[in-house]
């Protein structure tokens, strides 16, 4: 039997485009003499849809594909996710299905079982769990399909959930020879490796085989790195998709041996450039899936952060599409302004700069009257940021273009960024890297990728600063980033308390302020773009926390 794993990339809500693009994937097995096709989770229509799945005439949508994509099948049958109605009208309307269709028909669905809740999922929201475990049989062969979560039950000893039922276990015990995967799994720093990790463990406990069919593509934070494969029963992966694009392997099964008729893709072994292209390929799938067109814009400090968000913009986009704006305040240093221009120069852009000095004294002017007694302070400082982003927003809405964020992690997470000024932004493309992540990419670029200094030496070695005030320097108010950077770490993403972080042998009194900061800081994050999300705790969608909070530990 020939069996063929085609990771697609799917719009989420577009059902039409993405059944057109279902029947495609069919039509070109079929001629390929393929027996047997596996797509990935929610095809049909996207991962996630989210509250369309609570609309039933969106449900009714999809009903009818799954029987159109159903009549288009012949000799090739196919397994595709979408979702499927719940007959019982007990619990949620619907289940998140794989569907089995052969020569005109659908011959059966299988529901997901392991409804995931914890960090971007939200599925129990929407779809009841599936409770019955019956395999497929298809040419003589037992396969048993699964659906994302349902084979990483229980993996890594995840804190959020630990679960009594593994689907796998049972579909082993069933007699299944095989375990088929449907999934949307978004990519993450660490996902390249525990992906393999997880499936091995699988074959550990079962002897079986997997073939595994992931989703591409980019829905807003989210990025879906495909990464499709399959595993033969001694843990060799027999075939590979690429990373980050639409593409299929075909693997031939002959009694108890899987051989490889295509599939042998070279991987992307560098961390540090699989979140490189994470961040590109985010970008442009947020583009294209928007409909905003292909140009953005870019508020350039002469700092590290923007640098970052500009060679990622320039690699994704190309130089004609990404428009730099320089803005010095009266406290913007010399340095800076020429380091931007050196970077927009390296990256072949030419920079347009509007000095910001005489507006700013404008509005100083303005507010006299009510500032009478005021000396300079956080509230000058924030002026400049926010008549920064004013102008950003003009030029988008005059000229066109999305406005990218150009925030870090770290700054996200204590709250050092003005509202209605850094916060600006449609997308924050290094929203999910602390600091000492940037400068690691940022450095890696020049040495590595570039092989040469695109991002000038004087950014990397300057201290970091937002240069709103006389000599200002970041370490003025904060610890040093490596500092700053670990503690997030633990209480963000290993969810250490106060007490244990300090433990670890950091200042107390520095980590209590650290704290207050993150919680204080709540209702900033509620209100900033989205971020790509590249860790396994991303704020937003991953990370929520009350804005209102006191937090005792």
């Amino acid at each position: 039997m020939k069996v063929r794993v085609n990771q697609l990339n799917p719009v989420a809500g577009n059902i039409e485009a993405n059944t057109a693009a279902i029947k495609k994937a069919i039509s070109e097995a079929e001629s390929a003499d393929i027996d047997l096709l596996l797509l990935p989770e929610l095809t049909v229509c996207g991962y996630s849809a989210m509250d369309f799945f609570e609309r039933p005439s969106f449900l009714a949508s999809i009903y009818k594909a799954n029987k159109t994509i159903a009549d288009h099948t012949a000799e090739t049958a196919v397994i595709f996710g979408t979702v499927t109605e719940n007959q019982s009208k007990v619990g949620k309307p619907c289940y998140n299905s794989a569907i089995f269709a052969h020569l005109g028909e659908i011959k059966a669905e299988i529901h997901k079982t392991l409804l995931p809740t914890y960090s971007v999922y939200d599925e129990q929201r929407y779809f009841e769990p599936g409770d019955d475990f019956k395999c497929i049989e298809f040419k003589g062969r037992k396969i048993g399909v699964t659906i994302c979560e349902d084979i990483w039950c229980n993996y890594g000893n995840n804190p959020s959930v630990t679960y009594a039922i593994n689907p796998v276990q049972e579909l082993a015990g069933r007699g299944a020879e095989a375990i088929f995967n449907l999934s949307a799994s978004p990519f993450d720093k660490s996902k390249h490796r525990t992906r393999v990790e997880m499936i091995h463990e699988n074959i550990e406990r079962t002897g079986l085989p997997v073939f595994y069919a992931n989703q591409v593509g980019g829905n807003a934070d989210l990025i879906s790195d495909g990464d499709s494969m399959v595993v033969d029963a001694n843990k060799n992966i027999i075939a590979r998709a690429p990373l980050f694009k639409e593409a299929a392997v075909d693997v031939e099964w002959i009694g108890g041996k899987l051989n490889t008729v295509r599939g042998g893709i070279k991987q992307i072994t560098s961390r540090l450039k699989r979140i490189f292209k994470a961040l590109c390929y985010g970008l442009q799938e947020y583009l294209k899936k928007s409909g905003a067109g292909k140009k953005v814009i870019i508020g350039l400090s002469g700092g590290i952060d923007s640098a970052l968000a500009a060679c990622i913009a320039v690699e994704a986009l190309g130089p004609k599409n990404v428009k730099c704006v320089i803005m010095p305040s009266p406290y913007s240093s010399r340095q800076s302004a020429d380091d931007a221009k050196k970077l927009a120069d390296n990256l072949s852009i030419n920079p347009e700069e509007i000095a910001i000095n005489a507006i700013y004294e404008a509005h100083l002017n303005a507010l006299k009257p009510l500032f009478k007694n005021s000396s300079f302070g956080t509230t000058q400082e924030n002026l400049q940021a926010r008549i920064r982003g004013v102008l950003l927003m003009a030029i988008s809405n005059e000229q066109g273009g999305l406005v990218l964020n150009t925030e870090n992690k770290s700054e996200v997470a204590v709250g050092y960024s003005t509202l209605y000024g850094d916060t600006i932004g449609a997308l924050s493309v290094i929203g999910d890297l602390y600091k000492t992540e940037v400068y690691k990419l940022a450095h890696w670029l020049n040495e590595d990728y570039y092989r040469k200094e695109i991002i000038p030496r004087s950014i990397l070695e300057k201290a970091p600063s937002a240069e709103l005030s006389p000599g200002q320097k970041d370490a003025d108010t904060l610890p040093s980033y490596d500092i700053l950077d670990a503690i997030l770490k633990l209480y963000i993403e290993e969810r250490c308390s106060e007490d244990e972080i300090t433990e670890k042998g950091f200042e107390e009194k520095v980590v209590r302020r650290i704290v207050q900061l993150i919680h204080q800081s709540e209702y900033k994050r509620r209100q900033i773009p989205p971020a790509l999300k590249i860790s396994y705790t991303s704020f937003g969608t991953g990370l929520r926390w009350p804005i209102n909070s006191d937090l005792q530990l």
